[in-house]
């Protein structure tokens, strides 16, 4: 019963915490490794993960996971925008290509920026919310915020993307 409710919750999850992780990271490798390892901490914990909303749940252990990375390494290794895939040829369709640049702008904002502005815009969370799952005050998510959004800006103005 139990390993049944995790697999439809990793069935149904996938494809969002993957794209979280690699919003978060800026390299699909290390994001598909962040994922599992956030799967595995939502398996231990799956009792208390699906009596609330384990999707929720299993969010903040990746972004713990993400955060601890960076806590451990001291410094932040992304991949350098250039080394991210090219955009997508005329035959796709443009939203491949807007995602595309969406995360290469992404990779090229400092670390706690990008933080806020994924939790924020891209996965819908309210200020408090980001505030809590990453433990730093509303103030701090408002300033992060307003610099990652600014920052972008002159990002796609620059159009070297």
């Amino acid at each position: 019963m139990r390993d049944q409710e995790f697999l439809e919750f990793v069935r149904a999850s996938g494809r969002y915490l993957l794209r979280t992780a690699v919003l978060l990271c800026g390299d699909p490798v290390r994001a598909e490794e962040l994922v599992q390892a956030t799967y595995e901490r939502t398996y231990r914990s799956w009792r208390v993960a699906r009596d609330g909303d384990p999707r929720a749940y299993a969010r903040r252990v990746l972004v713990n996971l993400r955060v601890d990375g960076w806590r451990r390494t001291r410094r932040e290794v992304v991949v350098d925008p250039v080394a991210l895939p090219d955009q997508a040829g005329p035959d796709h369709a443009g939203a491949v290509v807007a995602r595309n640049a969406v995360v290469q702008a992404l990779a090229r904002l400092p670390l706690a920026q990008r933080r806020v502005v994924v939790l924020r815009h891209l996965l819908d969370l309210t200020e408090t919310e980001v505030a809590r799952e990453l433990e730093i005050s509303v103030g701090t998510v408002k300033s992060h915020h307003a610099r990652g959004i600014a920052r972008l800006r002159e990002i796609f103005a620059e159009g070297d993307l």
